[in-house]
Protein backbone atom coordinates (compact mmCIF):
# COMPACT_ATOMS: atom_id res chain seq x y z
CA UNK A 1 0.00 0.00 0.00
CA UNK A 2 1.28 3.47 -0.86
CA UNK A 3 1.90 5.73 2.14
CA UNK A 4 1.06 9.45 2.00
CA UNK A 5 2.22 12.22 4.30
CA UNK A 6 -0.78 14.37 3.24
CA UNK A 7 -4.19 13.56 1.85
CA UNK A 8 -3.76 11.63 -1.40
CA UNK A 9 -5.22 12.93 -4.66
CA UNK A 10 -8.64 11.49 -5.36
CA UNK A 11 -8.87 8.57 -7.75
CA UNK A 12 -11.56 9.21 -10.34
CA UNK A 13 -12.39 6.11 -12.37
CA UNK A 14 -13.63 7.24 -15.78
CA UNK A 15 -16.11 4.80 -17.29
CA UNK A 16 -17.58 5.11 -20.76
CA UNK A 17 -21.22 4.73 -19.76
CA UNK A 18 -23.80 2.27 -21.05
CA UNK A 19 -27.52 1.93 -21.63
CA UNK A 20 -27.31 -1.53 -20.07
CA UNK A 21 -28.14 -1.16 -16.36
CA UNK A 22 -25.85 -4.08 -15.53
CA UNK A 23 -22.85 -2.00 -16.54
CA UNK A 24 -23.34 0.69 -13.91
CA UNK A 25 -23.84 -1.89 -11.18
CA UNK A 26 -20.68 -3.70 -12.24
CA UNK A 27 -18.60 -0.52 -12.23
CA UNK A 28 -19.86 0.45 -8.79
CA UNK A 29 -18.92 -2.98 -7.44
CA UNK A 30 -15.48 -2.63 -9.01
CA UNK A 31 -14.97 0.69 -7.23
CA UNK A 32 -15.91 -0.98 -3.95
CA UNK A 33 -13.14 -3.47 -4.68
CA UNK A 34 -10.67 -0.62 -5.19
CA UNK A 35 -11.70 0.94 -1.87
CA UNK A 36 -11.22 -2.38 -0.11
CA UNK A 37 -7.68 -2.66 -1.45
CA UNK A 38 -6.74 0.95 -0.57
CA UNK A 39 -8.66 2.12 2.52
CA UNK A 40 -8.51 5.87 2.97
CA UNK A 41 -8.10 6.65 -0.72
CA UNK A 42 -10.99 8.78 -2.02
CA UNK A 43 -12.43 6.85 -4.98
CA UNK A 44 -15.02 8.42 -7.27
CA UNK A 45 -16.78 7.63 -10.53
CA UNK A 46 -17.31 9.79 -13.60
CA UNK A 47 -18.77 8.83 -16.98
CA UNK A 48 -17.93 10.09 -20.44
CA UNK A 49 -21.57 9.77 -21.53
CA UNK A 50 -24.90 7.96 -21.00
CA UNK A 51 -24.74 7.57 -17.20
CA UNK A 52 -24.60 9.85 -14.19
CA UNK A 53 -22.45 11.11 -12.74
CA UNK A 54 -20.81 12.57 -15.81
CA UNK A 55 -17.10 13.28 -15.41
CA UNK A 56 -17.39 17.11 -15.42
CA UNK A 57 -20.00 16.87 -12.65
CA UNK A 58 -17.77 14.59 -10.59
CA UNK A 59 -14.84 16.98 -10.94
CA UNK A 60 -17.00 20.00 -10.08
CA UNK A 61 -18.25 18.21 -6.97
CA UNK A 62 -14.71 17.41 -5.86
CA UNK A 63 -13.71 21.04 -6.34
CA UNK A 64 -16.72 22.23 -4.35
CA UNK A 65 -15.66 19.96 -1.46
CA UNK A 66 -12.17 21.43 -1.48
CA UNK A 67 -10.38 18.46 -3.04
CA UNK A 68 -7.07 19.76 -4.28
CA UNK A 69 -6.16 17.20 -6.91
CA UNK A 70 -7.41 14.14 -8.71
CA UNK A 71 -5.99 11.39 -10.90
CA UNK A 72 -8.32 10.29 -13.69
CA UNK A 73 -7.93 6.61 -14.56
CA UNK A 74 -9.79 5.54 -17.70
CA UNK A 75 -11.77 2.33 -17.28
CA UNK A 76 -10.86 1.70 -20.90
CA UNK A 77 -8.75 -1.10 -22.32
CA UNK A 78 -6.78 0.75 -24.99
CA UNK A 79 -5.88 4.12 -26.39
CA UNK A 80 -8.39 5.88 -28.60
CA UNK A 81 -10.47 9.03 -28.98
CA UNK A 82 -11.87 8.98 -25.46
CA UNK A 83 -8.40 8.67 -23.91
CA UNK A 84 -6.72 11.15 -26.24
CA UNK A 85 -9.42 13.80 -26.54
CA UNK A 86 -12.57 13.45 -24.44
CA UNK A 87 -11.04 12.79 -21.03
CA UNK A 88 -8.19 15.35 -21.32
CA UNK A 89 -10.63 18.02 -22.51
CA UNK A 90 -12.98 17.36 -19.60
CA UNK A 91 -10.00 17.42 -17.23
CA UNK A 92 -8.79 20.72 -18.68
CA UNK A 93 -12.18 22.26 -17.96
CA UNK A 94 -12.01 21.41 -14.26
CA UNK A 95 -10.94 23.89 -11.59
CA UNK A 96 -8.99 21.40 -9.50
CA UNK A 97 -5.60 20.01 -10.50
CA UNK A 98 -5.95 16.83 -12.53
CA UNK A 99 -3.71 14.23 -14.05
CA UNK A 100 -4.87 11.65 -16.61
CA UNK A 101 -3.49 8.14 -16.29
CA UNK A 102 -2.95 5.67 -19.12
CA UNK A 103 -5.75 3.28 -20.09
CA UNK A 104 -5.77 -0.14 -18.50
CA UNK A 105 -4.44 -2.13 -21.41
CA UNK A 106 -2.31 -3.81 -22.33
CA UNK A 107 -1.05 -5.19 -19.02
CA UNK A 108 -0.38 -8.64 -17.50
CA UNK A 109 -3.09 -8.05 -14.90
CA UNK A 110 -5.65 -7.94 -17.71
CA UNK A 111 -4.34 -11.30 -18.88
CA UNK A 112 -4.82 -12.62 -15.34
CA UNK A 113 -8.45 -11.52 -15.44
CA UNK A 114 -9.02 -12.85 -18.97
CA UNK A 115 -7.55 -16.22 -18.04
CA UNK A 116 -9.68 -16.41 -14.89
CA UNK A 117 -12.88 -15.58 -16.78
CA UNK A 118 -12.10 -18.20 -19.42
CA UNK A 119 -11.43 -20.79 -16.73
CA UNK A 120 -14.76 -19.96 -15.10
CA UNK A 121 -16.43 -20.55 -18.47
CA UNK A 122 -14.88 -24.02 -18.80
CA UNK A 123 -11.47 -23.41 -20.36
CA UNK A 124 -8.87 -26.10 -19.80
CA UNK A 125 -5.39 -26.17 -21.27
CA UNK A 126 -5.34 -28.69 -24.16
CA UNK A 127 -3.97 -31.99 -22.89
CA UNK A 128 -1.98 -32.98 -25.99
CA UNK A 129 -0.69 -31.72 -29.30
CA UNK A 130 -3.75 -32.83 -31.26
CA UNK A 131 -6.12 -30.95 -28.98
CA UNK A 132 -3.85 -27.92 -28.97
CA UNK A 133 -3.82 -27.77 -32.78
CA UNK A 134 -7.63 -27.75 -32.79
CA UNK A 135 -7.99 -25.04 -30.13
CA UNK A 136 -7.96 -21.26 -30.39
CA UNK A 137 -9.32 -18.12 -28.81
CA UNK A 138 -10.93 -15.00 -30.23
CA UNK A 139 -10.29 -11.92 -28.10
CA UNK A 140 -13.50 -9.95 -28.61
CA UNK A 141 -13.05 -6.19 -28.10
CA UNK A 142 -15.31 -3.21 -28.69
CA UNK A 143 -13.25 -1.77 -31.55
CA UNK A 144 -11.97 1.67 -32.53
CA UNK A 145 -10.91 3.50 -35.67
CA UNK A 146 -7.74 4.59 -33.88
CA UNK A 147 -4.81 2.42 -35.03
CA UNK A 148 -3.14 2.69 -31.61
CA UNK A 149 -6.20 1.07 -30.06
CA UNK A 150 -5.72 -1.93 -32.34
CA UNK A 151 -2.00 -2.03 -31.45
CA UNK A 152 -2.93 -2.22 -27.77
CA UNK A 153 -5.51 -4.97 -28.35
CA UNK A 154 -3.02 -6.99 -30.43
CA UNK A 155 -0.49 -6.74 -27.59
CA UNK A 156 -3.06 -8.12 -25.16
CA UNK A 157 -3.84 -10.95 -27.59
CA UNK A 158 -0.14 -11.87 -27.75
CA UNK A 159 0.16 -11.86 -23.96
CA UNK A 160 -2.92 -14.06 -23.65
CA UNK A 161 -1.62 -16.45 -26.31
CA UNK A 162 1.61 -16.84 -24.35
CA UNK A 163 -0.43 -17.66 -21.24
CA UNK A 164 -2.77 -20.15 -22.94
CA UNK A 165 -0.38 -21.80 -25.40
CA UNK A 166 -2.81 -21.48 -28.33
CA UNK A 167 -3.42 -18.81 -30.98
CA UNK A 168 -5.43 -15.78 -29.86
CA UNK A 169 -6.95 -13.65 -32.62
CA UNK A 170 -8.18 -10.13 -31.77
CA UNK A 171 -11.58 -9.26 -33.22
CA UNK A 172 -14.00 -6.41 -32.86
CA UNK A 173 -17.66 -5.69 -32.30
CA UNK A 174 -17.55 -2.43 -34.28
CA UNK A 175 -15.35 0.09 -36.11
CA UNK A 176 -12.48 -2.32 -36.89
CA UNK A 177 -11.77 -5.63 -38.58
CA UNK A 178 -11.95 -8.55 -38.30
CA UNK A 179 -15.36 -9.04 -36.77
CA UNK A 180 -15.79 -11.88 -34.30
CA UNK A 181 -17.59 -14.11 -36.86
CA UNK A 182 -14.83 -13.42 -39.42
CA UNK A 183 -12.15 -14.35 -36.88
CA UNK A 184 -14.00 -17.54 -36.01
CA UNK A 185 -14.22 -18.50 -39.68
CA UNK A 186 -10.52 -17.79 -40.20
CA UNK A 187 -9.57 -20.02 -37.27
CA UNK A 188 -11.88 -22.78 -38.52
CA UNK A 189 -10.20 -22.62 -41.92
CA UNK A 190 -6.91 -23.34 -40.12
CA UNK A 191 -8.39 -26.39 -38.42
CA UNK A 192 -9.10 -24.59 -35.14
CA UNK A 193 -12.58 -25.94 -34.46
CA UNK A 194 -12.54 -25.74 -30.65
CA UNK A 195 -12.58 -21.97 -30.23
CA UNK A 196 -13.41 -19.89 -27.17
CA UNK A 197 -14.47 -16.25 -27.22
CA UNK A 198 -12.75 -14.18 -24.52
CA UNK A 199 -14.77 -11.07 -23.64
CA UNK A 200 -12.41 -8.10 -23.62
CA UNK A 201 -15.00 -5.78 -22.10
CA UNK A 202 -15.04 -4.09 -18.72
CA UNK A 203 -18.75 -4.72 -18.08
CA UNK A 204 -21.83 -6.37 -19.56
CA UNK A 205 -23.52 -4.68 -22.49
CA UNK A 206 -24.75 -5.14 -26.05
CA UNK A 207 -21.34 -5.76 -27.62
CA UNK A 208 -20.38 -8.35 -25.01
CA UNK A 209 -23.70 -10.14 -25.44
CA UNK A 210 -23.46 -10.20 -29.25
CA UNK A 211 -19.89 -11.49 -29.21
CA UNK A 212 -20.72 -14.24 -26.72
CA UNK A 213 -23.65 -15.35 -28.88
CA UNK A 214 -21.26 -15.99 -31.77
CA UNK A 215 -19.08 -18.41 -29.78
CA UNK A 216 -19.02 -21.98 -31.18
CA UNK A 217 -17.77 -23.36 -27.87
CA UNK A 218 -17.41 -21.32 -24.64
CA UNK A 219 -17.57 -17.59 -24.07
CA UNK A 220 -16.17 -15.87 -21.01
CA UNK A 221 -17.86 -13.15 -18.99
CA UNK A 222 -16.64 -9.53 -19.12
CA UNK A 223 -13.70 -8.64 -16.88
CA UNK A 224 -16.00 -6.77 -14.51
CA UNK A 225 -15.23 -6.98 -10.82
CA UNK A 226 -12.26 -9.35 -10.95
CA UNK A 227 -9.69 -8.33 -8.33
CA UNK A 228 -7.02 -7.91 -11.01
CA UNK A 229 -9.08 -5.04 -12.44
CA UNK A 230 -9.14 -3.24 -9.08
CA UNK A 231 -5.41 -3.80 -8.68
CA UNK A 232 -4.76 -2.45 -12.17
CA UNK A 233 -6.78 0.71 -11.52
CA UNK A 234 -4.60 1.37 -8.48
CA UNK A 235 -1.45 0.58 -10.46
CA UNK A 236 -2.39 3.15 -13.11
CA UNK A 237 -3.18 5.67 -10.37
CA UNK A 238 0.18 5.13 -8.65
CA UNK A 239 2.08 5.23 -11.91
CA UNK A 240 0.42 8.51 -12.92
CA UNK A 241 1.56 10.08 -9.65
CA UNK A 242 5.15 8.97 -10.33
CA UNK A 243 5.17 10.09 -13.97
CA UNK A 244 5.49 13.69 -15.21
CA UNK A 245 2.33 14.96 -16.91
CA UNK A 246 2.01 13.71 -20.47
CA UNK A 247 0.15 14.91 -23.52
CA UNK A 248 -2.80 12.77 -24.64
CA UNK A 249 -0.77 11.17 -27.44
CA UNK A 250 1.92 10.15 -24.93
CA UNK A 251 -0.50 8.16 -22.77
CA UNK A 252 0.83 4.83 -23.95
CA UNK A 253 0.16 2.03 -21.48
CA UNK A 254 3.17 0.55 -19.74
CA UNK A 255 3.70 -2.19 -17.21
Amino acid sequence: MTAYTTNPPALVVVAHGSRDPRALGTVRQLLDGVRALRPGLPVHLGHIELNAPLLPDTLAGLDARGTGAAVLVPLLLSRGYHVKRDIPEMAAGARLHTRVAAPLGPHPLLVDALHARLTEAGWRTPADGTARRATGVVLAAAGSRDPESRVDTHRTARLLAERLGVPVVPAYASAAAPTVPDALRALAARGRTRVAVAAYFTAPGRFATECAAAAPWIASAPLGTHEAMARLLLHRYDRALRTPSATPRELAPAS
